[in-house]
């Protein structure tokens, strides 16, 4: 930064690319660590309350500002160009986020697991989903608009919009009117570590 006397507005595009990048990142960052203080301090329900109203006024101020720079329309909160992508293209996208959602996980994991053993990562991993899950399961009903209770229509539902259901293969099969049984058929992270002969996360 100092070769460029130290003022971003100095910076060649190639570095200001970079800035912004970063400044996204800090972005995400500080938003999680929002969400989790108020966990911390007021318990999951009230942060999932805080995080609803929050989330809602933020995604919408960032999209008119990001439209007005990057020149896109926006129809009903949601860019023009999203609503009128080709469904196969549409489908492509929601692949790549999901997948790259996944790998995020898997890059956190292996960060540890690599330079701080499998029992580290394991313990890491397992307090991340503790908070991730309630969180997911709270998006779900609220995209889905599913009642209080859903019932076990609605968990089947449910369980067909998780982050997973993406790029896993899963299905469910029905034992009777009060119970199903849900299989993770193929797991894209333990095929790939069985392919890498990393050998399956312990379960």
């Amino acid at each position: 930064m100092e070769e460029n006397g130290g003022d971003p507005a100095s910076l060649d595009n190639h570095l200001k690319s970079r800035l912004i990048v970063d400044m996204l990142t800090r972005l995400a960052v500080h938003y999680g660590f929002w969400f989790t203080e108020v966990r911390h301090q007021m318990g999951m329900d009230r942060a999932l309350e805080v995080f609803e109203k929050a989330t809602e006024k933020s995604i919408s101020l960032g999209l008119k500002r990001f439209a007005d720079i990057f020149d896109f329309e926006l129809e009903n909160g949601l860019p023009k160009a999203l609503l009128n992508m080709e469904e196969s293209k549409m489908d492509e996208f929601m692949d790549a986020v999901a997948k790259t959602w996944l790998a995020n996980d898997g890059m956190w994991f292996q960060a540890i697991e690599f330079n701080h053993g499998m029992n580290e990562a394991k313990r890491c991993n397992d307090s991340c989903w503790a908070q991730f899950s309630p969180y997911e399961a709270f998006a779900v009903k609220r995209f889905l608009k599913l009642g209080e209770p859903c019932g076990l229509e609605g968990l089947k539902k449910a369980l067909n919009y998780r982050m997973y259901s993406v790029i896993n293969k899963q299905s469910i099969v029905d034992e009777g009117p009060d119970s199903f049984v849900f299989q993770m058929n193929d797991c894209r992270v333990q095929s790939a570590r069985k392919r890498k002969k990393t050998g399956g996360l312990p379960l």
